[in-house]
Parts: structure tokens; C-alpha cells; sequence
């Protein structure tokens, strides 16, 4: 079997592969853990800003569904309303058509030739 060289942790210098390796001094390590901790506020900060941003987007949105829902709610009310004048609309049309036999298909097919023959002068005459 062959042997397996094995590194512990607290062997630094084999870990980090340079002898020079020295622990700083205890105001470079206040200082160090002090800049460290500066950062981290720093971090924090800028962490909590981009929190509240989407927070603020959130309910931005929440609010946003919630009128549109009312508004979609107010469309379908006016949808079902001006659907029910035309179905009655259309019933009494064909009623009345019921009663008056084919006349009122002359009627219609001469508004619609009408019609085109103003649009068509006033195409030619722009």
C-alpha cells in the first residue's frame, strides 16, 4: 500500500505552501476586524436598499392587480349589459324582419351601395 502524505489544518505552511506565513499583530488584527466589520455595514446597507426597492416594486404591483382587477370587473359588468341591449336589438331586427318578408334585405343592400359610392368619390376626389 502506498502511503498518502496528509497535511492538518494547523500546518500552515504546508496548507498555504510558503514558510512565510505569520499571523499580524493584535492592532493589525483590531484593525483588520474593524475594516472587516466596516464592510460588512457597508454591505448591509446596500442590501437592505435593494430589499426595500423590491419591496416597494412588490406593492407597487400588488396594487396595480388590484385595479385592474376592479377595472376588469367594471369592463365585464358594461360587456354583459350592452351584450344583453344587443341580443334585444337583434330580436326585435328580426322581428321585424319576420314580418316584413325580404323588403328590408333591399333596403340594407342599397344603403351598403350608398355607401361605397361615397367612399369611392371620396377616394378619387382627395
Amino acid at each position: 500500500m502506498s502511503q498518502r502524505h496528509r497535511t492538518t489544518l494547523r500546518d500552515r505552511s504546508t496548507l498555504l505552501g510558503t514558510a512565510d506565513y505569520t499571523t499580524p499583530p493584535s492592532s493589525g488584527r483590531q484593525r483588520y476586524a474593524d475594516d472587516l466589520e466596516g464592510q460588512n455595514d457597508e454591505h448591509l446597507e446596500g442590501l437592505t436598499a435593494k430589499v426595500k426597492l423590491l419591496k416597494d416594486i412588490t406593492i407597487g404591483i400588488g396594487n396595480e392587480v388590484r385595479e385592474s382587477t376592479v377595472q376588469l370587473s367594471q369592463m365585464n359588468d358594461a360587456f354583459s349589459e350592452t351584450s344583453g341591449i344587443l341580443s334585444g336589438t337583434f330580436r326585435r331586427m328580426n322581428n321585424m324582419a319576420a314580418r316584413q318578408g325580404c323588403r328590408w334585405l333591399w333596403y340594407i343592400l342599397f344603403l351598403i351601395v350608398v355607401f361605397w359610392f361615397f367612399i369611392v368619390v371620396w377616394w378619387f376626389r382627395r
